[in-house]
């Protein structure tokens, strides 16, 4: 536990904290419309053409080699 000498220590420790506390919340805040960005349908959409045009390739490739 840290050991204050002063009223003013005190108030700078409590105002560190603060400060702390709002850069982390507008992290939280950041964090939070990059995942709402990523779960939205376009992204879904993209992600599983992706997919399956890499499995229609490999059918593709399986039927050419027999």
């Amino acid at each position: 536990m840290k050991q204050y000498k002063t009223e003013e220590d005190v108030k700078l420790a409590l105002k560190r904290l603060s400060l702390e506390k709002q850069i982390a919340w507008e992290e939280l805040k950041g964090i939070k419309g990059d995942f709402k960005n990523s779960i939205q349908p376009p992204n879904w959409l993209q992600t599983g053409y992706k997919m399956f045009s890499k499995f229609g390739m490999m059918l593709l490739l399986k039927k050419i080699v027999k």
